[in-house]
């Protein structure tokens, strides 16, 4: 294999080399399927991947540049860099006073109701310093980093009105360049409906419409729409409507769908070619169906369930003998799941949603690269992908889920760059 590029990164000596090339999305008994190459090793030059193969073959085949930084995995598991698919890091309070409440018997939208809740963060955040928000934003990307995550989906949601919400967005794009982990910003603006339109939600919708996202779209703030479809927050016409108008603006659909009951959100998002509906705790077979029809992915976030007290998980597994795209996430955010843990989600997928390592490692990988419209250039290693690789403190990727509850990644690396060290 002659490579005429030389490497600035050199990997070699990789025990369990788990690359992902095949198929994307992976679905079914293709989630499986992590491509692996034992006795591996990677070269890359600049932030590209040149070759992918055997730690001799590679080694004995790629010229190195002045200066080229070599690895030496000792035996390690390589993986792409995790990607997680549904995040919301731009908060200043936390809320774990509504944690013990939980625990004390509230429920969530008990806590909503009463004023707490996303409402209870869109108020802090809206007097809070930009400077301040930047800081702690930025404290979270560095946890994401140690943990293997390179790239999130970012969301805003916190703001709830139109400047407020440009400002988690500019926070957003403004990290970008600063911070290794690299983010794809979600307009957020239908999360909740705030206190001063509790009493005349219409006038919030057609500001969200009318306002908001014209005002997302010529900033080029965002790729993404969200909403919060779910009863007694945006029900689906209200979803519809304002989500037709996101994409009639030419932003991309996601939906946060079925989470607290089965409404049909999982329906709409396949009716209106969502690229993913995330949480579906609740979807209906027939929801299911129509997102395997339609490719649209399924995010699955099992450490809300897990942070909520909840007993029942999203159905992961009938989702993937459907031939649904599955992807796994955090939803890192202040109120129902404070984590920037994916190695954790993974070990919550294993055991509560019957996932086996390679199911999970595809959903956090090659599935959560397509469920964010980067499956071009992330979630593989091979040649041409942009080289963003986790090396893991194991010997058998198979022990991701197995041995829970630390940190496992040793190095990490962003565009061809060791960005972390453990």
């Amino acid at each position: 294999m002659p490579i005429s590029k030389k490497a600035t990164l050199l990997i070699r000596n990789i025990g369990h080399l788990v690359t992902m090339t095949g198929p994307v999305p992976r679905i079914g008994d293709g989630m499986k399927d992590v491509a692996l190459i034992e006795g591996g090793g990677i070269a890359a030059a600049g932030d590209e991947i040149l070759a992918v193969g055997g730690s001799d073959e590679v080694e004995g085949h790629t010229p190195l540049a002045e200066g080229c930084e070599v690895i030496d995995a000792g035996g390690r598991v390589a993986t792409p860099g995790f990607i997680d698919p549904h995040t919301h890091p731009v908060f200043s309070m936390t809320r774990e006073k509504e944690f013990e409440m939980r625990l004390e018997g509230k429920s969530y939208m008990e806590i909503a109701e009463s004023g707490g809740g996303i409402r209870a963060s869109v108020r802090d955040l809206r007097s809070t310093p930009v400077n301040v928000l930047m800081e702690k934003t930025t404290g979270r990307l560095d946890r994401f980093l140690r943990h293997g995550v390179t790239t999130i989906e970012a969301k805003s949601g916190y703001g709830l009105s139109t400047e407020s919400e440009l400002k988690q967005l500019e926070i957003i794009r403004d990290l970008g360049p600063l911070h290794p982990v690299e983010m794809v910003p979600t307009f957020l603006g239908a999360h909740e409906v705030p206190d001063e339109y509790r009493s005349k939600r219409e006038d919030y919708i057609y500001l969200i419409i009318n306002e908001m996202i014209p005002a997302v779209t010529s900033g080029g703030l965002a790729e993404f729409s969200d909403i919060f479809c779910e009863e007694g927050v945006y029900d689906i016409d209200e979803s519809r409507r304002i989500q037709q108008a996101a994409a009639d603006a030419g932003l991309k659909l996601k939906f946060h769908a079925d989470e607290l009951k089965s409404t049909g959100g999982a329906e709409l998002a396949a009716s209106m070619n969502a690229r993913s509906a995330d949480h579906l705790v609740y979807a209906s077979d027939k929801g299911i169906r129509a997102m395997a029809a339609s490719g649209t992915a399924a995010v699955l976030l099992p450490g809300t369930t897990f942070s909520l007290g909840g007993r029942q998980y999203a159905p992961a597994r009938k989702m993937i003998e459907a031939g649904v795209a599955v992807a796994l996430s955090t939803d890192c955010n202040p109120g129902s799941s404070y984590s920037e843990s994916l190695p954790m989600i993974i070990s919550l997928a294993a055991v509560q949603m019957r996932m086996t390592a390679a199911e999970a490692i595809s959903a956090v990988t090659v599935n959560a690269a397509y469920a964010i419209g980067r499956e071009s250039r992330l979630g593989q290693l091979k040649e041409g992908y942009q080289a963003d690789i986790t090396l893991w403190d194991m010997s058998d990727y198979r022990e991701l889920p197995y041995h829970y509850g630390v940190n496992l990644a040793s190095r990490v690396i962003k565009k061809g760059k060791l960005v972390s060290e453990c």
